[in-house]
């Protein structure tokens, strides 16, 4: 026999269960043994460590099934969040949407209300917002209720979402003179949860990028604030002014809010200036920034394109995984978060 004949037997072609060799002797197998699945690939190929983009595969399927499988404690009362920052582009709509998205996958019940009239959060949350449809315009002036124009996110059963609209962009100079104009929202949102059977562990707000008679209304509503910035320079710059700003607030008129939050996105770990900045906003607030940032990617941008938030359009990716992790770390934190504004009330 040939050299090459004897090469040829020794060549194994698998086919439906079948190992085939080339002299035509077939044996069973059973196919589970025989083919590996995709993260058994992964880790096989790139265990060596030459690859550090195979690694990154490697590592992020590990996380995501570790968060799979990790229970996210719900909190004892419903936590109310306005999500703010005065800089626009930080990722604070993106941040809004995708940690509350997160939560609801692990099964918490979220109420979004869309406070921006750019409407990019219920976008991102699949609900129609078109000018002259039902929206949280409507509830801020009082013509409906917010039971009466709330919509179920269509990838989550547990996340719902009060819309915004263009519309709503008229509504600082038509509340303008109006008594009580920055308690609106929160009135309309008391007479929601005192009439509706239904328990909300976590109520977000998702605010303009700026800090006009809409976002003063988030700010009366919520308890809590979370601030998603850069990890850039000029995040540093603002986030001073940010927080004089919301110091102002609670000293004129919401005594009981709290900061209680920090969220670095656009993080890009090649760089050294993302941990420069990470490491100066840790240095200086160091029991509310979170563990987690929130890497740059592409996917996080499109998701909203296709009316969805990167937790249902990538759900294993990059951004999703990190989103997911900084929801749980939210959800960990919810009873010190929580004693925080308890501890405003003595």
């Amino acid at each position: 026999m040939s050299s090459d004949s004897t090469r040829l037997e020794r060549i194994v072609c698998k086919r439906g269960g079948l190992v085939t060799k080339a002299n035509n002797e077939v044996t069973s197998s059973n196919a589970d043994d025989e083919f590996e699945s995709a993260d058994d690939v992964i880790k096989r190929i790139f265990s060596d460590g030459a690859s550090s983009l195979g690694l990154q595969m490697s590592s992020m399927n590990d996380r995501s099934k570790t968060l799979d499988a990790t229970r996210y404690p719900r909190p004892s009362k419903t936590r109310f969040i306005a999500v703010a920052n005065q800089k626009g582009g930080v990722g604070k709509t993106t941040s809004t949407v995708n940690v509350a998205a997160a939560l609801a996958k692990a099964g918490a019940r979220v109420l979004v209300i869309d406070m921006d009239p750019q409407g990019n959060a219920s976008t991102a949350l699949g609900v129609p917002h078109g000018s002259g449809q039902p929206s949280v315009y409507d509830v801020i002036e009082g013509r409906k209720g917010i039971a009466d124009i709330k919509l179920p996110c269509p990838d989550f059963p547990t996340l719902e979402v009060v819309p915004s609209s263009i519309d709503l962009s008229g509504a600082e100079l038509e509340l303008a003179d109006l008594p009580h104009r920055n308690t609106l929202l929160k009135d309309a949102l008391t007479v929601f949860l005192n009439g509706t059977g239904d328990h909300y562990d976590y109520v977000f707000f998702d605010c303009a990028p700026s800090l006009g008679l809409l976002v003063l209304n988030a700010l009366c509503a919520a308890h809590e604030v979370m601030i998603p910035i850069q990890a850039e320079y000029y995040a540093l710059e603002g986030l001073g002014q940010l927080i004089h700003t919301i110091g102002l607030a609670q000293s004129t008129l919401n005594k009981h809010l709290v900061i209680s939050t920090i969220l670095v996105t656009m993080y890009d770990r090649r760089t050294l200036l993302s941990k420069e900045v990470y490491d100066e906003v840790k240095e200086h607030y160091p029991t509310i920034v979170l563990e987690t940032t929130i890497p740059r990617s592409v996917r996080i941008s499109e998701a909203p394109s296709f009316g969805q938030t990167v937790i249902a359009y990538d759900p294993h990716g990059a951004g999703a995984v990190a989103y997911r992790e900084a929801a749980l770390e939210i959800a960990q934190r919810s009873e010190a978060a929580l004693q925080l504004i308890q501890d405003t009330k003595k």
